[in-house]
């Protein structure tokens, strides 16, 4: 029988995710665009040949780079949750006796 799954192990929530992988997708493709403006800017010479290889190879790098699933995400350290402590006083329990005159 499989162990039921604590709540402090649970991994990121999908949106959580999601939005990971987009912005490191996003940064990539920000930096291929400066690449190809770069690219066209710059007079010939070896380091245009850079900025293309840059708009050229990091769209292929990106995605490899956004779905990159390590590590990093599972060693997070776990809280270690703590039972949360309630005193009742015993005259929250005590109903009023409807023949006790105001006493």
């Amino acid at each position: 029988m499989d162990q039921p799954q604590a709540v402090t192990s649970v991994e990121e929530s999908p949106y959580q995710e999601r939005r990971s992988r987009f912005i490191k997708y996003t940064i990539a493709m920000v930096i291929r665009v400066i690449c190809i403006i770069l690219a066209v800017a710059v007079p010939v010479s070896w380091v245009t040949f850079v900025f293309v290889a840059g708009a050229v190879f990091l769209p292929y790098f990106a995605v490899v780079i956004a779905n990159a699933q390590g590590p990093s995400t599972s060693s997070k350290r776990v809280p270690v949750p703590e039972a949360p402590t309630l005193s009742i006083s015993a005259d929250a329990f005590r109903t009023k006796d409807p023949t006790d005159n105001g006493k």
